[in-house]
């Protein structure tokens, strides 16, 4: 999984992959900047080589402007690690999941669910004041 949050430390985008490669990154990276809207100024990453790796690339082919700044931090894996713990503690009991596509699904219900309680996704233009927790979830969804 490749997650990726911003410097309050809330989740910015994440991307579950099977693999954690360069392809990986790179489908991350622009998954994020057309959420975000634009390409970030500063970019910090762990010690992680693919991720490094696929920035150099992505600079080199126009897709981040040359003058985004690309930092490293040993750090940095335990704000995304604290971030994703909400999450760890819901997969936990499961016992592993069967199919690939089974994990992404339920990852991606509970990444929504986390955003939610974070108050990192806007659900005032849903109008659901008032509303049980089902038909919030169900009108989320359906967003």
């Amino acid at each position: 999984m490749y997650p990726s949050v911003d410097r309050e430390g809330k989740t910015v985008d994440f991307r579950l992959t099977a693999r954690r490669d360069v392809a990986a990154a790179k489908a991350l990276f622009r998954k994020a900047i057309k959420a975000q809207g634009c390409a970030p100024r500063t970019i910090t990453l762990d010690g992680y080589a693919a991720s490094h790796r696929a920035v150099r690339e992505m600079k080199a082919d126009g897709t981040l402007p040359d003058d985004t700044k690309l930092r490293s931090s040993k750090y940095l894996n335990n704000v995304i690690e604290q971030d994703h713990r909400g999450v760890k503690l819901r997969l936990g009991p499961m016992l592993g999941f069967k199919r690939f596509r089974n994990s992404a699904v339920t990852i991606v219900g509970i990444e929504l669910l986390r955003r939610i309680q974070k108050d990192q996704f806007n659900l005032s233009r849903l109008r659901l004041k008032g509303r049980s927790a089902p038909a919030v979830w169900n009108a989320v969804l359906a967003s």
